[in-house]
């Protein structure tokens, strides 16, 4: 993940879209409603079992990318990050059954 996350710190920077962290959450955000309104869609709004089409792919890719362009205006490293948080979700699992924090 540490290479996707430089191919896309090259990207933000040589088309100069590197921004302020609070701009990269909104475009995170709404790509991620962008995925949330194509599984609507799949399952006619919960009606029926889902129906996966290749939008998917393309949007997850465009969330990863804004996910990615986030952490590179944070300064966050994604892969220890993700490492931490399934480290976490570990021990949640072994202590409770559960991932979830019980909030």
């Amino acid at each position: 993940m540490d290479d996707l996350q430089a191919d896309v710190a090259v990207f933000l920077q040589r088309h100069e879209l590197k921004h302020d962290a609070a701009s990269h959450v909104l475009d995170l955000v709404s790509e991620v409603g962008e995925i949330a309104k194509l599984v609507l869609e799949a399952t006619d709004y919960g009606r029926q079992p889902p129906n996966w089409n290749k939008d998917f792919e393309g949007e997850i890719g465009d969330a990863a990318y804004s996910l990615l362009a986030l952490a590179t205006v944070l300064d966050v490293e994604l892969e220890g990050a993700l490492r931490e948080a399934l480290e976490k979700l570990e021990m949640r699992i072994r202590e409770t059954g559960r991932p979830g924090s019980g909030r």
